[in-house]
């Protein structure tokens, strides 16, 4: 698998699992899920999480930055206005062109606004900005984020912070079969097995956040993250067998060896 990397905005990953940075009780149980994780791309919240301002505790001093990309992302935004101007704001902090664009359109199950989404995912890309969409599981919203010139799309699972699990894998798995840009699945996952099967339909990555922040052991369940992303990328390289409705002996009577 150490050859078997994941790129995204130029740039090349050994790890794809990516994980958010809110819900934890401290930095310092921050820090150490991101470990325990193997990730090396972190979202930040630039609305809810400092990272512009040095006279206040600032997320980013605990972080390993030689070997972490930062990710800052719109959370909170409700318009296209909104996330084009926190966008802005997070490149004039110097965190980078690099952006997860998030506009909720539904305050109660924290939907995607996908006309808000595509209005300000094409004005950001216009800007130079290496643009990743949180959207519906909605194949043809992905290709029209991709065809806008997104760097990948993010389909949700399930609700954000629900941790139902994916609840559409047909869709996925059309998304993944016509996209030209990673598919970085978004929000909802709840556990290792979750995480797996998005990698097992052929999924580029994971994002999650609360799975692991909320989790009773949130250092375990990090690395129980890290090692589902492994075992789901490994097993769909691998191809697994077909469904059949009947059993096949496992020890077929021609051709044995006696």
């Amino acid at each position: 698998m150490a050859d078997d990397l994941f790129t995204l905005g130029g740039r090349t990953y050994g790890s794809r699992l990516i994980v958010g940075t809110g819900k934890y009780r401290d930095f310092a149980e921050t820090r150490a899920a991101i470990d325990a994780s193997g990730t090396e791309i972190v979202t930040v919240a630039v609305r809810r999480v400092n990272i512009t301002d040095p006279a206040q505790a600032n997320l980013l001093d605990h972080l390993d930055l030689s070997r972490i990309t930062i990710l800052p992302n719109t959370a909170g935004c409700y318009t296209a206005a909104d996330a084009i101007r926190t966008a802005r704001l997070a490149r004039e902090a110097g965190v980078g062109a690099l952006v997860k664009v998030e506009v909720i359109g539904d305050e109660r199950t924290l939907f995607p606004d996908m006309a808000a989404t595509i209005e300000a995912s094409k004005v950001l890309v216009a800007e130079g900005f290496i643009v990743l969409p949180y959207i519906v599981d909605d194949p043809v919203a992905c290709q029209r984020l991709a065809d806008l010139g997104c760097a990948a799309v993010m389909p949700l699972a399930a609700p954000i912070g629900s941790g139902l699990g994916i609840r559409n894998p047909t869709n996925l798995r059309i998304i993944v079969e016509q996209a030209c840009v990673p598919v970085i699945v978004d929000a909802g996952v709840g556990t290792a097995s979750d995480v797996a099967l998005a990698m097992e339909l052929g999924c580029d990555a994971v994002l999650l956040n609360t799975a692991i922040a909320g989790a009773r052991d949130p250092i375990g369940m990090a690395e129980a993250m890290r090692l589902g992303v492994q075992a789901g990328r490994k097993a769909f390289l691998a191809g697994r067998i077909g469904s059949k409705l009947y059993a096949t002996a496992s020890s077929p009577l021609d051709g044995r060896i006696e």
